[in-house]
């Protein structure tokens, strides 16, 4: 027990204790004492120099650097690796930890620790002579450092743009004066290191050796001197080099955008399955304030695949495929068959479809199988809505206004640069712009037709929706997600029926019966849907709902 208390002290502080005071002794040592005075100090003061022969002094020295690499500091010392630490001042007042450490209680060998935390040979390097003479001409005084404009790490940056170029400077100027002559990619890196106005003040006004600047402020330096207005020239570049591009994807956008209004205006199988839904929707509201509806918002058929039978076995949106399916299969099959007793001979080959043997189970299967590939038309029918739901508003309806305001923009250039002679980057956009006006206001005519059409196409839909632009779109948005949704359903039905006839067709060998039994009706929940009642619907109206 320690004379302060309990207080246990660890070893590996006792260790690092020890290992500092080594290192501190063997520091110590490494200053050899004075010489006695007057011993051999006259002698040598008065022994003649000896004579050096080439490179003696060098090889003198690195014999010396390199005993003092083997001996460290001193002779038999080596110089160890320092422990950095913030040390504690004791304290009389109380008892510290510090107080327990008695000297000499742990000791270990000093050769050990030599071993492994000396500084090896490996870091010390033996000068060699050409090392020699570049210290000492290390010793005269450093070039000039390399003068920053910008801010150091910017700099930098747009010098790492521009040793990615690989082209040289003149060749920029050359096209910059002729207005031709650079790739949209090197338009486009050149345009990334465009200076700010507050920055091309100041090398302009830069005034000493430009040859002290680093590489970015170089660049930046002869190519605004040359030619004050090379960003400006090399955005209007960049812009024709991608104008081409962005008027043809606007043209397809508006094309789309027609083509996706006229399907949508067509009468066919969607206009069917919006008929279901409504007769579907009156039947299952009726009595309540959403029955007897005339029409309903089409956000509700993103509803329909949520709406889940009793027994939880299908949904509204399979039901309801299902349905149309078989209406529309059947009047394939009876549109044929009219097609077929038109020839007696043809009519006899005609499949068992038409043999009043057929099972009418058997029939109705067929049924739904000719109304699935009826049915899957539609995303060829409606490929062009689809494409519509994927254009990007913002984008779509600020293009032309955009290069509109491009074209504006360069022509101002062009009549500050047009001072008397016409260089040829004048001549080059002056022909481009003459061509972007007159094709540009036919687009922009364009577009306000095709935009009336939709918000028209969707007032068709939706009457009173369209408060705000940015909902024309929309009206694409929500059949495409529904279409999605009839794919898969169709899929489902169509694996449905197959799966039950592969398991009947087993279970009764080689007869194949009905997929489609007959079964009860299925019951749905209150079909809670945003249906747009209409008052003014006549009794009769309703009833025949009744008919589905």
């Amino acid at each position: 027990m320690s004379p302060h208390g309990n207080l246990q002290v660890s070893p590996w502080i006792i260790i690092i204790l020890q290992y500092c005071n080594v290192a501190k002794e063997l520091q110590q040592r490494t200053i050899p004492p004075p010489p006695p005075p007057g011993a051999g100090g006259l002698v040598s003061s008065l022994r003649p120099p000896t004579e050096q022969k080439g490179n003696t002094n060098n090889k003198s020295g690195a014999r010396a650097s390199t005993e003092r690499c083997s001996k460290g500091t001193s002779v038999g010392q080596m110089k160890l690796k320092p422990l950095h630490w913030d040390k504690v001042i004791a304290n009389a007042d109380h008892s510290m930890v510090w107080n327990e450490i008695i000297d000499g209680s742990l000791r270990f060998d000093d050769e050990q620790i030599e071993t492994l935390f000396g500084y090896t040979n490996s870091n010390c390097q033996i000068p060699r002579e050409n090392e020699l003479s570049s210290n000492i001409s290390s010793s005269s005084p450093a070039s000039t450092a390399q003068i920053f404009i910008l801010e150091p790490r910017k700099s930098q940056n747009k010098a790492i743009v521009l040793k990615s170029l690989a082209i040289s400077r003149k060749e920029i100027l050359d096209s910059l004066l002729e207005g031709q002559g650079l790739t949209t990619d090197i338009l486009e890196k050149l345009a990334r290191i465009a200076p700010t106005q507050e920055e091309e003040a100041k090398i302009l006004q830069f005034i000493d050796n430009p040859s002290k600047l680093a590489d970015a402020e170089s660049f930046l330096y002869h190519i605004l001197k040359a030619v004050p207005s090379a960003f400006l020239r090399i955005n209007a570049m960049l812009f024709r080099s991608n104008y081409d591009a962005e008027i043809l994807h606007l043209k397809e956008s508006l094309q789309t955008l027609e083509m996706g209004c006229q399907a949508l205006r067509t009468r066919g199988l969607f206009l069917k399955l919006l008929e279901a839904i409504l007769k579907a929707g009156n039947r299952m509201n009726a009595g309540t304030s959403r029955g007897n509806a005339q029409g309903f918002n089409l956000t509700a058929l993103r509803k329909l695949s949520d709406i889940k039978s009793t027994d939880g076995k299908t949904t509204l949106l399979h039901f309801l495929v299902e349905q149309v399916a078989r209406s529309e299969g059947k009047r394939h099959v009876l549109k044929r068959n009219r097609s077929l007793d038109r020839n007696d001979s043809q009519g006899r080959r005609n499949s068992d479809l038409n043999s009043d043997t057929l099972a009418a189970a058997e029939r109705e299967k067929e049924y739904v199988l000719l109304g699935l590939q009826e049915m899957g038309g539609l995303r060829i029918e409606f490929s062009n809505v689809k494409k519509a739901a994927t254009i990007e508003y913002d984008s779509f309806i600020n293009t032309c206004s955009s290069l509109t305001s491009c074209v504006t923009e360069i022509q101002l250039l062009i009549a500050c640069c047009s001072n008397g002679e016409e260089d040829g980057f004048v001549r080059e956009m002056k022909g481009f712009l003459e061509e972007c006006e007159e094709e540009l206001h036919i687009v922009a005519e364009e577009q306000t037709r095709i935009l009336e059409l939709v918000k028209r196409t969707t007032e068709y839909y939706q009457a009173g929706d369209c408060k705000h632009d940015r909902l024309d779109l929309q009206l694409f948005v929500i059949v495409r997600d529904f279409l999605d949704m009839v794919d898969q359903v169709c899929v489902d039905i169509s694996q449905k029926i197959q799966k039950k006839n592969l398991a009947l067709a087993a279970n009764s060998g080689s007869a194949s019966p009905p997929l489609l039994p007959i079964r009860a009706p299925l019951k749905f929940p209150d079909f809670r849907i945003h249906l747009i009642s209409d008052s003014s619907r006549t009794p009769s109206s309703s009833e025949s709902d009744d008919n589905f």
